[in-house]
């Protein structure tokens, strides 16, 4: 058991809500906590994590082939979440590291959620609301007459875990009218959640709403630019709860200068994590949360157990759940 040292990095959640899940690892090995720049090379990021054979691991740094060219003795990589984007399987293949998410249905309802919280709370200006409560100016409240979620069309671009939960959500609950952008979906797949299937040119020009829930590739990147922008209706609303890329900032930027985004609100940054200084926050109808769609209790007991579950199964020589990586001289069985 002491040949196991585990690296917990970049995660501000792991182990801090859930002690539990920190002392499990340490029946493993020895653990240590590590935060590193986002833009780290490989090269130091692999000597700065020298020995340690065991990473749970956040949506940043990246894992690149360079890093794994240095990092022979890595077993595994558990992702604290449920995408691998910053991860090159390839390389980690090639170096027999394994490596494994949490299982969608996990952070399904939370992130969901949590999109459409971020949605009303910009067509409904809470935010601006409640500092004029805090500013002791209660009479300006005629100030922040806002729109109703109720009846409109959304638009729902990525219509997979977190998607179809909001896509449900929206239809059943808001009776709203939704159309789905996903290319690995049929129509029939989408109409079981409520939605209608287009193509994304047809959802940016009719939607008045549109929530962004798609996996960051490299078709999917930077997929909201200035002339989708330009397609979309006047006053358009926009929740973003997936990855920060799938939109070009300067157009975002662009639109909330315009009006022609009536309001913004995201979860996640092309770059994270985000500053004072972003110009998403010059906009007051602009909402931006620190990647904190999975942060309720329930989600983040369940994240926890599956790392910590991952770390267990490979120190016996056992493939771990949900490995999107799953080959290695290191699994026995």
């Amino acid at each position: 058991m002491n040949e196991f040292r585990i690296a917990i990095v970049n995660s501000s959640s792991f182990g801090q809500v859930f002690p539990k899940h920190l002392e499990r690892l340490e029946q493993l090995g020895e653990v240590a906590h590590f935060t590193f720049d986002s833009e780290i090379g490989g090269k130091e990021l692999a000597q700065e994590l020298q020995g340690y054979n065991l990473i749970v691991a956040s949506v940043t740094p990246f894992f690149t082939q360079e890093f794994f060219d240095h990092k022979d003795e890595l077993r595994l990589i558990t992702r604290h979440g449920i995408g691998y984007n910053n991860i090159d399987l390839v390389a980690a293949k090639k170096h027999n590291t394994l490596v494994s998410l949490v299982p969608a249905l996990v952070e399904r309802d939370a992130v969901a959620e949590n999109n459409i919280t971020n949605l009303l709370s910009v067509m409904r200006m809470t935010v601006q609301a409640q500092d004029r409560v805090k500013g002791d100016r209660w009479e300006e409240r005629a100030e922040f007459v806002g729109h109703t979620l109720y009846g409109k069309t959304v638009g729902v671009i990525g219509v997979g875990n977190t998607g179809s939960g909001v896509a449900e959500t929206l239809r059943l609950g808001f009776r709203c009218q939704v159309l789905g952008c996903d290319p690995n979906k049929s129509a029939m797949e989408l109409a079981q959640f409520g939605a209608q299937k287009v193509e994304l040119d047809e959802l940016v020009e009719k939607a008045d709403v549109i929530c962004l829930c798609a996996s960051l590739t490299d078709s999917s990147l930077h997929m909201i630019d200035k002339e989708q922008v330009a397609k979309m209706k006047d006053h358009v609303y926009l929740s973003n709860s997936a990855r920060g890329a799938l939109v070009v900032e300067e157009a975002i930027v662009d639109g909330l200068a315009s009006g022609k985004i009536a309001g913004f609100a995201t979860d996640v940054l092309e770059v994270e994590p985000g500053r004072k200084d972003h110009p998403y926050l010059a906009f007051d109808n602009a909402l931006v949360t620190p990647h904190t769609s999975a942060y309720t209790m329930e989600c983040l007991e369940e994240m926890g157990n599956k790392c910590v579950t991952d770390c267990e199964r490979v120190v016996e020589g056992l493939l771990p759940g949900r490995a999107v990586q799953a080959e290695s001289i290191f699994v026995t069985a």
